[in-house]
């Protein structure tokens, strides 16, 4: 049976692995583990593959078998289907830019965590509703950023958020310093060139600044 107090616990123990979620957008499969490989090494083992191109299930999938200190989870879940299909090749945890009716309820039975996206209160208070208590703050620059997070604060004190979306390293800092942000999701540790590239000495060198970021 679904329970919110160990659902918020199996995300905390998520969130509290490092201070920023690599948010990945792996375009060839064979790219999949030597990056993963480096952004763990690096001090970053939470990634979240987004769903946004053809081989995301298998790189997944790949991670999850190959590289047992990865903790993988899948992003951009937008269906029901989809959050069944990543449970089953071995995600650790599920997240969307969004939240709907229907992947609340498959969120019930599903095997890994699913952290839905709010930007708004009103949208916190159905997540609460829901018996969510940690969410994804998305799109966060675009959505009041620092500032609607300190405004979440007052009202929702159990809440606890992973902002991403317009966030970089110069950013970050500002967000990992509010009590009620567990982690930050960005993408400037894997510059597009630098993956092209399979430049892995650059992604390193940017992810261990990353990993050193909650220190700051």
């Amino acid at each position: 049976m679904w329970n919110p107090d160990d659902h918020a616990c199996r995300v905390d123990d998520v969130f509290a692995r490092a201070p920023v979620l690599p948010v990945l957008a792996i375009e060839r499969l064979d790219d999949a583990v030597p990056l993963a490989r480096t952004l763990v090494e690096a001090g970053l083992p939470v990634l979240e593959v987004t769903l946004r191109t053809d081989c995301a299930i298998g790189a997944i999938a790949r991670i999850a078998r190959e590289l047992p200190d990865a903790v993988v989870g899948a992003g951009t879940v937008l269906t029901p289907e989809d959050l069944i299909a990543v449970g089953e090749v071995g995600a650790a945890f599920a997240i969307s830019p969004g939240a709907t009716e229907p992947l609340y309820a498959v969120a019930r039975e599903a095997s890994l965590p699913w952290i839905p996206a709010v930007a708004t209160a009103s949208e916190v208070m159905v997540g609460l509703d829901h018996g969510h208590r940690r969410f994804k703050f998305f799109p966060a620059e675009a959505a009041g950023g620092v500032a609607a997070l300190k405004g979440f604060a007052g009202p929702f004190p159990q809440v606890r958020f992973c902002p991403t979306g317009g966030i970089d390293a110069e950013r970050a800092p500002r967000y990992l310093a509010l009590s009620n942000v567990a982690t930050v999701g960005g993408s400037w540790m894997v510059p597009g060139d630098a993956l092209a590239a399979r430049d892995w000495v650059r992604i390193g060198n940017l992810a261990r600044e990353a990993a050193a970021l909650r220190g700051r």
